[in-house]
């Protein structure tokens, strides 16, 4: 079981601190385990196992707790008052109207609240008017490639292309048999399409969803529309419109399976409303829908950047520079830096192709093209940094 450092280190401060703790992330992405392993540490650092009230919504024993009101009655039988008694609620979202439940619990001083969910929307609404201001979100993604290596560890090459070719999901991670990890991921990708999407949202047309799904695996790191998607659709026999492509994509949004990221004019200094980019929450889904494909090396190593940066924190923008593009612009408190992303450089033209761009960025901030080429290149204040070495910092 890999323990997820990042996020136990962030819970870990965030101990005792008035602040319900919400987990969210696609399904399977180890949210529960997460859980489970921060208990294991409160009760190593001394607090007693009658102090964690866990429960798991997934599971058919709680059911009867699926009433706000019950969920409500039973945790508050639990607590021993005069000491700190930590509630865990897995996969919250289940229960109707449970920011009722969870808002009660949270004005008692002697609980420390910890929710996750699986679902953007558990954060909107009528949750973020009774909470707001009272919990802080800690988003979380299936393992790095850090976390990968440094759990099977061997080669880091060996490491890497399996990694590239199946993703990282925990436990997918942990199957050696293809055809076993391929079921297992189908059947997390099916769950997610189905409870996530097609329930909450009340599709009718699953085939359409489905096809919206394919054009955007197929299209990660391309500038797209949801006029382009349904154009393209419409072309093909699948009759719709832009309107219910954009909520389908709201959709996987809410449900962790793809993220947006917005256009930044750099020369403009403004962000601009159309034309996105959308990335995959993990490769090993597009390889599931669309099997190999020899020449995406690009735009998967591309995504596996733009999840690492996420992770690290960052706020990630396309950046528009004339007529060029740039890959990432990475913010965080004030900081930036701009990537560039290739499967490799040592081509002259690819190299000057992916250089141009930040060559014509005036100003001082930290300028890098990330590729899996051993050999550093530069120029101009410009690096060039392996993908890897970039992927195992910190």
């Amino acid at each position: 079981m890999v323990r997820r450092t990042r996020y136990l280190s962030q819970l870990a401060k965030l101990k005792d601190q008035r602040l319900i703790k919400v987990v969210t992330g696609v399904r399977r992405c180890g949210k529960s385990t997460l859980l489970q392993q921060f208990q294991d540490d409160l009760l190593a650092s001394g607090v007693l196992p009658d102090a964690l009230v866990s429960i798991n919504f997934e599971d058919l024993a709680n059911e009867p707790l699926l009433d706000y009101r019950k969920l409500y009655a039973h945790v508050m039988g639990l607590v021993v008052p005069g000491r700190m008694t930590y509630v865990f609620l897995d996969e919250v979202q289940s229960v109707p109207q449970f920011q009722k439940a969870v808002d009660s619990l949270f004005l008692r001083e002697d609980i420390d609240v910890h929710i996750t969910g699986s679902n953007a929307r558990m954060l909107s609404g009528e949750l973020a008017t009774l909470l707001s201001g009272r919990y802080i979100e800690i988003s979380m993604l299936p393992l790095s490639f850090a976390e990968y290596f440094g759990w099977i560890g061997g080669d880091r090459r060996d490491a890497w292309s399996a990694y590239f070719r199946n993703g990282g999901f925990p436990y997918a991670a942990s199957l050696t048999d293809d055809g076993i990890r391929r079921d297992y991921l189908a059947g997390i990708y099916h769950t997610v399409l189905l409870k996530d999407i097609v329930a909450r949202k009340r599709v009718g047309d699953v085939m359409l969803l489905e096809s919206v799904v394919r054009f955007l695996f197929d299209n990660i790191g391309n500038i797209v529309s949801s006029k382009r998607i349904a154009d393209s659709l419409n072309s093909h026999g699948r009759k719709t419109t832009s309107v219910t492509v954009e909520s389908y994509i709201e959709a996987l949004t809410d449900a962790f399976v793809i993220y947006r990221a917005g256009r930044y004019d750099v020369k403009g200094r403004q962000h601009l409303k159309s034309l996105e980019k959308y990335y995959l929450v993990d490769v090993g889904f597009r390889r599931l829908l669309l099997g190999e494909r020899l020449g995406d090396v690009g735009h998967i190593l591309e995504n596996i950047v733009f999840l690492e940066l996420l992770r690290r924190g960052y706020s990630i923008s396309i950046g528009k520079m004339n007529d060029g593009e740039i890959d990432f612009i990475a913010e965080s408190n004030g900081e930036r830096t701009y990537y560039q992303v290739a499967a490799s450089i040592l081509d002259p033209a690819t190299f000057e192709r992916e250089i141009r761009p930040l060559k014509r960025i005036n100003d001082h901030f930290p300028k890098i093209i990330l590729s899996l080429d051993e050999l550093p290149m530069g120029d101009a204040g410009i690096r060039q940094v392996n993908v890897l070495d970039f992927l195992l910092s910190e």
